[in-house]
């Protein structure tokens, strides 16, 4: 049976219910100083409200080396009831020092450390030795996601060996694929290389597409077989929630209906109602799903939210799982 690999195993895609396809429960970045999202019960009470917004699923898509809790976020999803997919993968180099140990992995042998996360389970904390990951269950607690992070406009060296590493990993797990975009851009040359090193465009979700408010190429993207994923509501320093909206109701109007995700991606202490900012992870539900339902209708929505996120999270084929 087709299933999807969550912090509390695996679950059969049609219990997945509507999916926010990228968000983040932990998280500690260089790029963001003083918005580290650390702090457990503030972060569980944040996916409560998640929950409470109407989602039953969510992506946590924080990947190694940037302050992920495996076994908290088992915890998150025992103490909510929310079906959690974890990630493995590595950012885009912008979030690492130059000094970080991941840069000393060769793309075989960091394929070798996603391929334990989704097999076997993810380790205690992110650093060389560390003891697994347990959940309140006491099993291990196993990444559903391989991502990889590239820059604006440019693919660095350092990218292309992680690229190459997810590669790997999703032949020998089948996990679904999600590659950072910087503003949106580079989706064609992300997919191209993916493509090249064997990773089909309907494995791949391209997060931050929406940044780049282009119904057209959406259409494209989609016509590909690649998900797109809309992330950028809430974001009115950059644009107002209705270019997301228009966006995405004309790339549905152009044929890609059936692959369009929808997210929050906050992503930042100053952002969590829970801890003291504004606007939450339930703006997505509260504020952004209703706007979708009277513009595009509950089929739409089923789409974006149910029936797109349970086929791009259920595992493909391949020579172990």
């Amino acid at each position: 049976m087709s299933m999807v690999r969550t912090v509390l195993g695996d679950v059969d895609p049609q219990m997945l219910g509507r999916v926010d396809y990228h968000e983040h429960l932990f998280q500690i970045s260089p790029l963001l100083p003083g918005d580290d999202l650390d702090d457990e019960p503030a972060s569980t009470a944040e996916a409560g409200r998640l929950r409470d917004s109407g989602f039953r699923a969510m992506v946590d898509a924080t990947p190694i080396g940037l302050g992920r809790h495996p076994a908290a976020v088992a915890r998150i999803a025992a103490a909510t009831g929310l079906r959690v997919v974890a990630t493995t993968g590595v950012h885009r180099d912008a979030h690492y020092g130059p000094a970080h140990w991941l840069h000393e992995l060769s793309a075989a042998d960091l394929a070798d450390l996603l391929i334990r996360d989704v097999l076997t389970g993810m380790p205690v904390a992110d650093r060389p030795g560390a003891d697994p990951a347990a959940g309140p269950d006491g099993e291990p607690v196993r990444a559903g996601v391989l991502k990889a992070g590239i820059d604006y406009w440019a693919i660095s060296p350092s990218e292309r060996r992680v690229l190459e590493a997810v590669a790997a990993a999703h032949a020998a797990t089948g996990a679904p694929v999600m590659v950072h975009l910087e503003h949106g851009s580079a989706a064609v040359d992300a997919l191209s290389v993916l493509g090249e090193l064997g990773v089909p465009a309907d494995a791949v979700a391209l997060a931050h597409i929406d940044r780049n408010p282009d119904p057209g190429l959406h259409a494209e993207l989609a016509q590909a077989g690649a998900y797109l994923g809309y992330d950028g509501v809430a974001r009115t320093k950059s644009w107002p929630d209705s270019v997301v909206l228009d966006c995405l109701l004309a790339a549905a109007e152009l044929g890609a209906a059936d692959r369009i995700l929808l997210g929050g991606d906050v992503a930042r202490r100053t952002r969590y109602v829970a801890y003291g900012g504004l606007p939450g992870l339930a703006y997505l539900g509260d504020r952004f799903v209703p706007r979708l339902r009277r513009a595009g209708g509950d089929e739409l929505v089923d789409r974006v939210l149910v029936a797109n996120p349970a086929r791009w999270l259920t595992r493909r084929e391949a020579r172990a799982w």
